[in-house]
């Protein structure tokens, strides 16, 4: 599988994770879509989305939103990318939409089958066995509007990832806690960081931690 996790961040912080994305569809004028987290503000998203990446040659965009009607055709189109960049926001909303859509079946089937699949913030925390990490610290934490019992994902890693992770002790405390409860390392990236799988390869770009086990360890930039 070729994926990427993204932090955040702006889109000079994100230019090197950005060009990895662009090299991983080895296509000379490859297909981009974006699955914003939510249709509010979804243009927003997808301008920003364009503008991060057009500078790499990238011509053909496509924005699909889960928490409005579809049809079979965007659905289609939507599949037909090169890459798919699931968007940040609020995680709890974002999985709900995917799930009931039966869209999770369909993306990891994407994945499966040689398309990139990008994630940024709540996008990347998806696209791992389950979104617990969206549910702390408490003072930095994703509100769950549905009340969701269920937040298994689309355990496409054996990892937890931790985005807009702040090198300091109160964050550092939280994620060492969380992790003495869980079989999975965690990883936790501050913004302009992420992780790349390439089939069996792993990278860290920018500044990643390792929390496992309630040990802590830097990774350094690859």
């Amino acid at each position: 599988m070729k994926l990427i996790l993204y932090s955040g961040g702006t889109a000079e912080a994100n230019y090197d994770l950005n060009e990895i994305a662009v090299k991983l569809t080895d296509k000379i004028s490859p297909k981009f879509s974006l699955i914003p987290s939510a249709s509010y503000d979804a243009e927003v998203d997808f301008k920003f989305f364009v503008d991060e990446f057009a500078p790499f040659g990238v011509t053909k965009f496509q924005c699909f939103t889960v928490d409005t009607p579809y049809s079979k055709t965007a659905l289609s189109e939507l599949l037909k990318s090169d890459l798919i960049f699931l968007g940040g926001g609020n995680t709890f909303y974002f999985l709900k939409h995917l799930k009931s859509t039966g869209l999770i079946d369909e993306l990891k089937t994407f994945a499966s089958n040689g398309g990139v699949l990008c994630g940024l913030s709540a996008g990347a925390i998806i696209m791992t066995p389950h979104v617990h990490t969206a549910s702390f610290p408490h003072f930095d934490r994703d509100e769950n509007p549905f009340d969701m019992k269920n937040l298994t994902a689309m355990k496409l890693v054996d990892f937890e990832f931790f985005p807009h992770y702040k090198n300091s002790k109160r964050y550092e405390e939280e994620l060492l806690f969380h992790s003495k409860k869980i079989k999975h390392p965690l990883f936790a990236s501050s913004d302009g960081g992420g992780i790349v799988i390439d089939n069996n390869s792993i990278r860290f770009v920018g500044r990643t931690f390792q929390f496992y086990q309630g040990k802590k360890m830097a990774y350094n930039k690859l």
